[in-house]
């Protein structure tokens, strides 16, 4: 694949996984588009890979006191500021995992990848955490987070299946709507995705186990390396403006998307 391409398919996974425009919308788009050729499972696991990697790294703090709670959490103990939070990460990422399996295997994932559809979700999901993030009350951090919350938010999360919902979208407009604040929304929403982007790429790294060659693996780092700066570039900026810009900006650019989307795929 041409090194121009690798980049372009890094920087557009990176920079959309963690703000609330759908990455996985982008990346459908992008060979429908331009007429680029599709970059394959290969890829798909690089660049999970890389930003993975970017927010463990920035959310390391919260990240190891998770780890260091998952052996307490398996003998049933949930009694620790860690055991609790890899038992809430764990009881989020449940539905998502098992909507996946059901759209894999029905071969419905495939069907909901089109223009139209990926046009309706940006502007519908748009509006939606618009609504949200003006009109839900402000008043939990993330350390209200609960047992009831997190099931909520794994629901939400598994609506984001669907092309150019936006996982971190939907789950942040969740979780305004419970009336978390929006950098407390955004950082229950980025560490959701840690377990979901893993269970991602574990299911697609086994599909491509054995099929890939010394030209893929080359393409794979490169692609992981890209994907990793800039989705941590695009994660600390979204951060720090949460202080004090609220999801307005994301909202306007999905629904001018989605309604240049619904334009190309009915005319």
């Amino acid at each position: 694949m041409p090194l121009s391409q690798l980049i372009i398919l890094a920087l557009i996974q990176g920079i959309t996984e963690f703000l609330p425009i759908s990455s996985s919308g982008h990346l459908i788009l992008l060979p429908g588009l331009t007429g680029m050729q599709d970059q394959g499972q290969v890829i798909d696991v690089a660049v999970h890979v890389g930003t993975l990697f970017a927010v463990v790294l920035y959310f390391w703090s919260d990240v190891r006191v998770g780890l260091a709670g998952i052996p307490r959490m398996l003998t049933g103990k949930i009694d620790t500021p860690g055991s609790k939070l890899a038992f809430l990460l764990a009881v989020a990422t449940v539905p998502v995992i098992l909507v996946g399996l059901i759209l894999n295997l029905t071969g419905l994932s495939d069907m909901l990848r089109s223009i139209a559809v990926i046009g309706w979700t940006m502007l519908i999901f748009g509006v939606v955490l618009w609504w949200a993030d003006q009109k839900g009350p402000v008043e939990k951090t993330e350390a209200d987070w609960t047992l009831k919350d997190a099931i909520k938010l794994g629901l939400w999360q598994a609506v984001a299946l669907i092309p150019g919902t936006s996982r971190s979208g939907i789950t942040i407009t969740g979780a305004r709507q419970m009336g978390y604040k929006r950098h407390d929304a955004a950082k229950i929403s980025m560490l959701m995705s840690i377990p979901t982007i893993f269970a991602s790429g574990v299911l697609l790294g086994a599909e491509v186990i054995g099929t890939a060659d010394a030209q893929a693996a080359r393409d794979g780092a490169i692609a992981a390396g890209f994907a990793f700066v800039s989705a941590l570039l695009a994660l600390t900026l979204m951060m720090r403006l949460l202080r004090s810009v609220s999801f307005t900006p994301y909202v306007i650019y999905r629904v001018v998307l989605g309604v240049i989307l619904l334009v190309i795929a009915y005319s």
